[in-house]
């Protein structure tokens, strides 16, 4: 894989083997340097279309987020969206479901989120847990009060990639862009990052036994999340693969395709009628008279 972005997109109707899929590419960038040099760029650009986005108020954006622990979800969060205006930008985590979530369908909690037009949301795990962490732990469904047969294991899962699939394709017929990423990170990485949170203090609040605990599972979370990619990445609503070994270079493939989303929308801000413009030159005659204050 080349480090082209594009190169990272599931299309629809691949087979995706994440064994064939790099964790590590090329890096876009030379040194740390211009790493930083590319990501205000692009954070200054994001920031502008963010404020067009607002301004137009016919689109929403909504980034997914999932991967394995230590992948980087949180970082590559906190620094391509460094330059977001926090007025139009939400981010949910969603971690085991409530008592009050599990009275309702599995899309509840997340569809409540859902940002509105003009904003973006991001969402650091989402509605696909259920497709990942419940079939790799295929015992918590027993916990989730579902009617007899809807846990029949040869289709409660390809049900439920239908319903994801005709909840995205709504979300985009509607005006909300959907792009999911899912940081694919290797074992060997995955365990230096866990001994580093062992090792400075600082970081020994982000570590626990269950994050050791579901290693075990690692080659069934692979196989979980193949096929969630081959079963719910769609034209419309993407799967992107980030190489994820490499944090700073993951962070602005990140950065690039949610660019290219936000170009690709017919965005642009609210034409003044003469009216109005008549007004405003008006009000700018009156301020113009007003002078500055005098002492």
């Amino acid at each position: 894989m080349t480090n082209d972005h594009n190169n990272c997109r599931v299309r629809e109707g691949d087979t995706v083997k994440l064994s064939e899929w790099p964790t590590l590419i090329e890096p876009v960038y030379k040194s740390k340097k211009q790493y930083h040099k590319l990501l205000r760029k692009q954070i200054r650009e994001l920031s502008d279309l963010q404020n067009m986005l607002y301004a137009h108020n016919r689109h929403s954006v909504l980034l997914i987020f999932q991967a394995m622990d230590a992948a980087g979800k949180d970082g590559a969060i906190r620094h391509v969206m460094s330059g977001i205006n926090p007025h139009g930008c939400q981010v949910f985590s969603f971690k085991q479901p409530s008592a009050t979530e599990l009275d309702h369908d599995f899309l509840w909690r997340t569809t409540k989120c859902l940002p509105e037009r003009g904003r973006i949301g991001i969402f650091n795990r989402s509605y696909y847990e259920e497709v990942l962490v419940v079939k790799v732990h295929p015992e918590i469904l027993l916990h989730q009060r579902l009617p007899e047969g809807v846990t029949d294991p040869e289709a409660v899962w390809s049900h439920r990639y239908r319903s994801i699939v005709d909840l995205e394709k709504h979300l985009h017929a509607n005006g909300t862009r959907v792009i999911k990423f899912f940081l694919h990170l290797s074992e060997e990485e995955q365990r230096q990052r866990f001994l580093s949170r062992i090792d400075k203090p600082e970081k020994n609040w982000k570590f626990s036994q269950a994050d050791v605990k579901e290693r075990k599972y690692w080659k069934n979370y692979m196989h979980a999340y193949e096929d969630c990619l081959n079963a719910t990445s769609t034209e419309d609503s993407p799967w992107y693969v980030i190489p994820a070994d490499d944090k700073r270079n993951a962070r602005l493939l990140i950065s690039r395709v949610i660019l290219d989303t936000f170009r690709s929308l017919d965005m642009h801000y609210p034409q003044v009628d003469d009216k109005r413009r008549e007004e405003l030159l008006s009000i700018r005659e009156q301020l113009m008279v007003e002078g500055p204050d005098e002492e």
